[in-house]
């Protein structure tokens, strides 16, 4: 539907094949994974579907051209060749931000006002006009220049698409949608898995992996930029999503359980679970870890607990990572999804893990620590 478009979907590092895979199942072409960021190809259509459908990308980009850069001449004579006419109009705003890591264009303020000067010289040349009111709906141009390659692309998305709606208020130290999101993946979770979360915090977890049980689609409920863009249809949104709308599945088994020695953290994730749709589907339950067991079932443990840069924060956090070596057994039917970034949690947990992943919450670079095999 509409024009063929080259598009640059960011992710956080590690989860890029994860990202891709989702890409491809959506329809997309010509999808190729690069470190924290996916090519793709595809029509309007798709480009809704992706910002309303993905659950592992931060935002999705239209990919306005890329090109090795080592002068500031040379940046401007890249950027004015660029069709931009094809998507931005008259009165269309475009403010210009980015980001610029080993490069000889180190200045981003010079690259943006650059960048910006050579959009108005394109669009002045093709419109016959000198002015650009730019009252019009917001195209943000995004610009990466790293080691004097750069890309430029426009925004798509508006907010993150990690911002789903549901997560308004947090604890002091949640996990990403989009991390989250991955870690369920990556543990397989089904219509009738049994979820538990004994470190919920504010639900991120339980919530992504409900919605992911159920197909909601994270992004059903929230507004995107282009959605104001003049070249594609409204039509085009309507359809995307009523199509995620008629995917979602109403009378799945999932249930998920979560704990947390905090009160506020245990009411905090039945709110988000209720702003997500999911609330029916989740139960939080306030329980120090000292008194945690788990029940003699078919059930997946996924968690991020507490981790601090003190000393005495992490000596306590390796004292949990004791308790739950000692609780989280191996044995037929239980899988244990731990992420954290302490070098040698295997350690303190007892036993190495069947299979690590490197992953990246915020800054913080982590391992998942995957337990699914039995009898080790």
């Amino acid at each position: 539907m509409g024009q063929k478009l080259k598009l640059i979907a960011p992710c956080i590092f590690g989860i890029e094949s994860i990202a891709a895979n989702e890409f491809k199942r959506m329809g997309f072409e010509n999808v190729v994974s690069e470190n924290g960021r996916i090519l793709l190809e595809g029509d309007y259509g798709l480009l809704a579907r992706a910002n309303i459908n993905s659950r592992f990308a931060e935002r999705i980009l239209i990919n306005v051209g890329q090109s090795n850069v080592c002068s500031f001449t040379e940046l401007f004579d890249f950027v004015a060749g660029l069709p931009w006419e094809n998507f931005i109009g008259k009165l269309d705003s475009f403010p210009v931000v980015g980001s610029s890591v080993d490069s000889t264009l180190h200045s981003v303020p010079d690259c943006q006002s650059i960048i910006k000067k050579a959009i108005v010289s394109r669009l002045s040349q093709k419109y016959g006009i000198s002015w650009f009111a730019e009252t019009g709906s917001e195209h943000k141009v995004r610009f990466t220049i790293i080691k004097n390659f750069a890309s430029v692309t426009i925004d798509t998305s508006g907010e993150g698409l990690h911002k789903r709606g549901y997560r308004k208020n947090s604890n002091a130290a949640p996990i990403k949608e989009t991390l989250a999101a991955a870690i369920c993946d990556l543990a397989r979770i089904y219509p009738d898995t049994k979820l538990i979360d004994p470190f919920c915090g504010s639900g991120t977890i339980l919530i992504e992996a409900a919605m992911m049980a159920s197909k909601i689609a994270p992004g059903l409920n929230r507004f995107f930029a282009a959605e104001r863009f003049d070249f594609i249809p409204n039509s085009v949104w309507a359809s995307e999503r009523e199509r995620a709308r008629e995917s979602v599945i109403r009378d799945v088994d999932f249930e998920a359980t979560g704990f947390d020695i905090d009160p506020k953290c245990t009411e905090l994730t039945l709110e988000n679970a209720k702003k997500a749709g999911v609330s029916r589907l989740i139960k939080a339950k306030t329980k120090d870890f000292n008194d945690f067991n788990l029940q003699d079932e078919r059930l997946i443990v996924i968690t991020n607990p507490p981790y601090g840069e003190r000393l005495l924060d992490v000596k306590s956090a390796e004292e949990i990572y004791r308790k739950m070596g000692e609780r989280f057994k191996s044995v037929k039917d239980k899988k244990y999804f731990v992420i954290s970034p302490h070098d040698e949690f295997e350690k303190f947990f007892g036993r190495e893990a069947d299979k690590r992943r490197k992953l990246y919450n915020g800054m913080i670079k982590c391992q998942l620590y995957m337990y699914f095999r039995n009898g080790r």
